[in-house]
C-alpha cells in the first residue's frame, strides 16, 4: 500500500558538522510558513529527538533499522508523517556510518529503505574545490545516493556564490543555500553530547535568530521541492496484538535526571492497555498511588546524585515497590539509581535506592558503546532463557556489579560480555531497548504489571 509523505532527510558528512542545528532552525523556518511539520531522528539518540520536540511543541520519534525492522521503520514514519506537510529527518554521524565499518543501520540506509530525497550537510570551512571533491564522494559511493540537494555550513556570505557554483559545475547537484558562522547560536555539550533541550535557557532565542538567518540563506521554495519529491511510502498492514484487559498503571520516572526515553515507546505500552503515570525521583515524595509496574528509563542521575539520595522518602517508596515484586525496567540511568551508592560527577558517593548490592563510578571515558543484541541466559522478566532481543549502550559511568543474566553481542564482531540484572520481575542493566522493535517484551512487561495488579486487588 503506497502513503504520500512529504519528507526529506537531512544528513551531514561527519558528526559535529551541525546536523540538529541546521534541522531545528529548518523546522523554525518551516512552522513560520504556517506548515504542520514533523520530525524524526535516524539511529537510537534520544537528545535530538528532544529539540525537535523543543521546536515544535510535539513528540519527534526515533527510526532504527537495527532495533527495529524495516517494516516497523516505514510505519512509524507513515504514522508520523500523517497530516503533516512535510516530515523533516534529522541523520546520525556521517550519511553512510552504520553498524561497524558498514552502512547498515546507518542514515543512508534509512534514507534506501524509506526512499527518502536528502540534503547532505557539508562544512565548507577553509576549503574551495576540495568541497566538491567531497560532495561528489558522497555523491557517487553508493547508487543512487538519494542526495538531492547540498547545504554548506560554515560559509562566508561573500564566498557562498563562488562555492554554490563549483559544486553545481563540478557534481551536479543543487545547492540550496548556507549558513554563515553564527556562534551564538551553538548548542552546548556534554558527555552523552548535546545537553538536553530544557536545559538550554535561551533555546527558543537561539532557534529563532537561527531561523531569521535561514530565511535569507537558503531557498525554502527548493527544499520544500526536494521534500515533495518523495515517492509514495509502501508500507504494510499493521500486525495487530492484544490489548491487556488489566490496564495497569506503570510508573514513569521523568524530569532532568531520568529523560531518555523512545516516545513511540511509551505509545505502545499504552496501546497495549497499559496507563502511565510520569513522576520525578528528584522531587516527588513518593511514587504515585495504585501503580503495577515502574519504568525507570536512562538519563543524567550522575548529575543530580545530590539531590535523589537526599530524597529519601522516594528512594524508600521505590526500594519497598521492587522488594515486593512489582515489575520493573530500570534502564541505564535507571539501573545507576538502584545501586547501593552513586558517584556524582566530582567524584562523591551518595547512597541510592540500594536494590543493586553495588557500587556505580564514573569511568571518565565511554564505556561499552553501540549497538548489542542481548540473549538471555535464564528466565526473567521480558525474556526466556535463549530469547534474543537487539539494545543499545551508550554510558560513562560504570557498575561494580553490571549483571550476567544477558550475554551481549556486538553485530558483525567477535566482541560480547555480560549484562543486565534480572529475576522475574526485574529487568535492571545499561542496556536500552527499543520497545517498537520488541513488541512482545513490551506485552510481556505490561501483561506483568497487570498480573501483578490483579494479586494486590488493584482495579
Amino acid at each position: 500500500m503506497g502513503v504520500e509523505v512529504s519528507r526529506v532527510l537531512i544528513a551531514a558528512t561527519a558528526s559535529g558538522v551541525g546536523k540538529t542545528t541546521i534541522a531545528c532552525g529548518l523546522l523554525r523556518v518551516l512552522q513560520r510558513r504556517g506548515l504542520c511539520m514533523r520530525a524524526c531522528k535516524c539511529g537510537p539518540d534520544f537528545i535530538d529527538p528532544a529539540f525537535h520536540r523543543a521546536v515544535l511543541g510535539i513528540p519527534s520519534c526515533n527510526l532504527d533499522l537495527f532495533l527495529a525492522d524495516q517494516r516497523v521503520v516505514r510505519e512509524l514514519l507513515t504514522d508520523r508523517g500523517k497530516g503533516a506537510d512535510v516530515t523533516l529527518m534529522e541523520g546520525a554521524m556521517g550519511y553512510y556510518d552504520g553498524i561497524a565499518q558498514s552502512a547498515d543501520a546507518s542514515a543512508y540506509d534509512v534514507a534506501r529503505v524509506t526512499q527518502t530525497p536528502v540534503v547532505l550537510v557539508v562544512d565548507a570551512r577553509g576549503r574551495a574545490l576540495s568541497v566538491a571533491a567531497e560532495v561528489m564522494g558522497f555523491l557517487t559511493f553508493r547508487t543512487p545516493s538519494f542526495i538531492a540537494g547540498v547545504l554548506l555550513n560554515h560559509a562566508s556570505d561573500s564566498y557562498y556564490p563562488h562555492l554554490k557554483q563549483i559544486i553545481e559545475r563540478e557534481c551536479g547537484v543543487h545547492v540550496i543555500g548556507y549558513v554563515p558562522e553564527l556562534k551564538e547560536v551553538r548548542l552546548p555539550s556534554r558527555h552523552l553530547g548535546l545537553v538536553m533541550a530544557g536545559e538550554v535557557a535561551d533555546l527558543a532565542t537561539k532557534v529563532d535568530a537561527l531561523a531569521d538567518v535561514l530565511q535569507k540563506t537558503v531557498d525554502i521554495d527548493v527544499l520544500l521541492s526536494v521534500a515533495r519529491s518523495a515517492p509514495a511510502l509502501e508500507v504494510e498492514a499493521k500486525e495487530p496484538f492484544l490489548t491487556c484487559e488489566g490496564h495497569p498503571v506503570i510508573a514513569v520516572a521523568r524530569d532532568e535526571a531520568f529523560c531518555f526515553y523512545y516516545e513511540e515507546s511509551l505509545a505502545l505500552l499504552e496501546r497495549m492497555g497499559a496507563r502511565l503515570a510520569y513522576f520525578s525521583p528528584l522531587r516527588d515524595e513518593c511514587l504515585p498511588a495504585s501503580v503495577q509496574g515502574l519504568y525507570l528509563g536512562g538519563g543524567y542521575p550522575e548529575l543530580h546524585a545530590a539531590e535523589l539520595s537526599r530524597n529519601v522518602g522516594m528512594l524508600a517508596s521505590v526500594r519497598e515497590e521492587i522488594a515486593s515484586g512489582m515489575p520493573t525496567i530500570a534502564e541505564c540511568g535507571g539501573f545507576l539509581y538502584l545501586h547501593d551508592e552513586l558517584e556524582d560527577s566530582e567524584g562523591i558517593a551518595w547512597p541510592m535506592v540500594g536494590t543493586v548490592p553495588a557500587h556505580a563510578y564514573g569511568r571518565g571515558r565511554l564505556g561499552r558503546f553501540g549497538y548489542v543484541t542481548l540473549t538471555a541466559r535464564r528466565d526473567g522478566l521480558l525474556a526466556d532463557v535463549g530469547e534474543s532481543v537487539a539494545a543499545h549502550e551508550f554510558h560513562y559511568w560504570e557498575s561494580e556489579r553490571p549483571g550476567d543474566a544477558f550475554r551481549a553481542q556486538k553485530p558483525q564482531s567477535s566482541r560480547g560480555w555480560d549484562c543486565v540484572m534480572s529475576t522475574p520481575s526485574l529487568y535492571a542493566g545499561f542496556p536500552h531497548l527499543y520497545l517498537n522493535g520488541c513488541p512482545d517484551v513490551a506485552k510481556r512487561f505490561v501483561d506483568a504489571c497487570a498480573a501483578f495488579g490483579a494479586g494486590r486487588g488493584a482495579c
